[in-house]
């Protein structure tokens, strides 16, 4: 079996220069890279240095892994800056490869521009598209707002049949199916800056007959792929989903990638509802047990607000081959993230912040932070497993009370690595082994709610979304303990006790992902103190202004 891709050039922002080694190759997105580096065996590992161009220091990127079907190590460079020259060094069994490569740049270069007339209750069909050069833009006239209301008579406010176009500042409301639907094999699309609301038919559980899941604020068809989803409102569907008290849910969804040709960015979105009309997931997609999926290969999801969720909060399932998901804060979900299958990987999940997990109105147990599972496919008459991708989980923070039940469903599970995460749960934080190749859990701060301690009391308040770590925390200190106090013997069963935070300080070094740490070693947790919060939601954007939806 083999289904590697050759690297290419998206948005028009090509590689600085050649690879110097044919059998390496960097795919950009705005602030990742994804590396690739075929060799005919594993060779102890592959290590990855890298540098800004221009700059004399070079840094320590996180080790390849090696995938033994595809005879090649992958892995990926994060927290790189938009636009940037990198040059890159890796070096497996004794042999070296280097490469240039260019991050995309987040100004678009703009084409012709089609200005939209206030308001419409009739479909748009975009069907000129752009160049890499000279993108297509649609957006309102300047100092207006543009409204598409089709009042459920129509199936969609907007589709979009043509490449490298740019959808900024729309509103899209009352849409019969989905709000935005992009056809079969589109490329290279913007949807930016937009606000889409009361989209889909009636939900409903699949029990009842309901076979109509799925409408979605955006949605991909099969083979549409380097998609960027940015700085959107998205918000209170017509319909809502079942909650798992009549099975499994199904209803409307916020973003829905099919068999995504990969190269996607989901950021700095927010997603949100309420329950009686709350989402199956909020960003997903399919085939979940396959070799594409969604978003499938060389894609980022990060800064967004997911939440009102009976399923997924964000569903990353297929090959997640290169997926990066970091910086999310995940609230009012069944599953946080999941990520069944994991068919190729690696798939990081990092630096996310997960909130409340329910079952469904009525029973608030919750569900589990990380969903995982495989099965197994027959392709080209060859049994195939898709549960052998690496997933990386790294210096995340779940919140208690009212969290998961669960850190990992009951799922087979293997090559998993975790580290530097606070994984409070009343129930099962580990999955029992399944055998060859294992898991590697270590250094994550896990326990129960009174047994781990109190996990609110481990960050100090805030008005805004930020939990950054106190200095101390409450405990309770089990048994009895003698005080003295005003010169009187006393003992108090079970005393609140204050302690160190054990967060602090604790984490271990992942090269490229916590170098920036600020004290004696890296702080466990999605937030390290002394460095600025993380940025969640569209109005938390770098350089976010009002668009004209809000403003006229």
């Amino acid at each position: 079996m083999n289904t590697s891709f050759a690297a290419v050039a998206i948005f028009g922002l090509a590689a600085a220069g050649p690879a110097t080694d044919e059998k390496a190759s960097a795919i950009p997105t705005f602030e990742s890279l994804g590396l690739y580096y075929n060799s005919p065996a594993a060779a102890g590992g592959c290590r990855v240095r890298y540098r800004a161009a221009g700059t004399a220091e070079w840094r320590e990127g996180y080790p390849l892994v090696y995938d033994e079907r595809e005879r090649q190590y992958r892995g990926s460079l994060v927290g790189l800056k938009p636009d940037t020259v990198y040059e890159i060094q890796l070096e497996a069994g004794g042999k070296t490869a280097a490469l240039r490569a260019r991050t995309w740049s987040e100004q678009f270069p703009i084409g012709k521009t089609t200005r939209l007339q206030r308001s419409t209750d009739q479909t748009i069909h975009i069907r000129e598209g752009g160049t890499e050069t000279a993108w297509h833009l649609v957006a309102p006239e300047a100092g207006t707002k543009f409204v598409s209301d089709v009042f459920n008579l129509s199936d969609y406010n907007v589709v979009v049949e043509a490449d490298y176009v740019i959808l900024r500042g729309l509103e899209l409301k009352n849409a019969g199916i989905h709000g935005i639907l992009i056809k079969s094999g589109v490329q290279h699309l913007v949807v930016e800056d937009s606000h889409i609301t009361g989209w889909g038919r009636i939900g409903g559980a699949r029990v009842w007959g309901v076979l109509t899941g799925s409408d979605s604020a955006i949605y991909a068809e099969s083979g549409a792929g380097h998609l960027v989803i940015q700085r959107n409102l998205i918000e209170y569907p017509r319909g809502g989903a079942n909650d798992w008290e009549s099975g499994h849910p199904s209803g409307p969804q916020a973003i829905s990638l099919v068999d995504s040709r990969g190269g996607n960015v989901i950021r700095y979105n927010t997603i949100q509802s309420t329950d009686d009309h709350g989402f199956n997931d909020g960003i997903g997609g399919g085939a979940n047990y396959s070799f594409k999926g969604s978003p499938n290969r060389d894609s980022d999801i990060y800064g967004n607000i997911v939440s009102n969720c009976w399923d997924d909060a964000i569903e990353s399932e297929g090959a997640n081959t290169n997926v990066r998901i970091w910086s999310n804060y995940i609230h009012h979900t069944f599953v946080h993230i999941a990520t069944a299958a994991t068919a190729m990987g690696p798939l990081y999940i990092f630096r996310n912040v997960l909130g409340s997990s329910r079952i469904s109105h009525q029973d608030p147990s919750g569900g589990m932070m990380i969903k995982t599972g495989m099965n197994y496919l027959n392709l080209n008459g060859e049994r195939v497993s898709t549960g052998l991708g690496y997933r990386f989980i790294f210096h995340n923070t779940a919140l208690q009370p009212n969290g998961a039940l669960d850190v990992f469903s009951s799922h087979e599970l293997h090559n998993a690595v975790s580290r530097n995460n606070i994984f409070y749960s009343r129930g099962r934080t580990y999955p029992r082994d399944f055998g060859a190749p294992g898991n590697d859990f270590a250094n994550d701060l896990t326990g129960g709610y009174l047994g781990g301690g109190f996990v609110r009391s481990m960050f100090l308040p805030g008005g805004r979304l930020e939990w950054y770590l106190s200095s101390a925390i409450n405990r309770i200190q089990w048994g009895r303990v003698q005080y003295n106090r005003n010169g009187r013997s006393i003992s108090i069963t079970d005393p609140m006790v204050e302690v160190k935070n054990p967060a602090l300080d604790a984490g271990v070094r992942l090269p490229g992902f916590n170098d920036d740490y600020a004290g004696a070693a890296p702080d466990i947790g999605a937030f390290e103190n002394g460095l600025p919060p993380l940025r969640f939601g569209r109005e938390m954007a770098p350089g976010f202004s009002r668009p004209p939806w809000e403003l006229h």
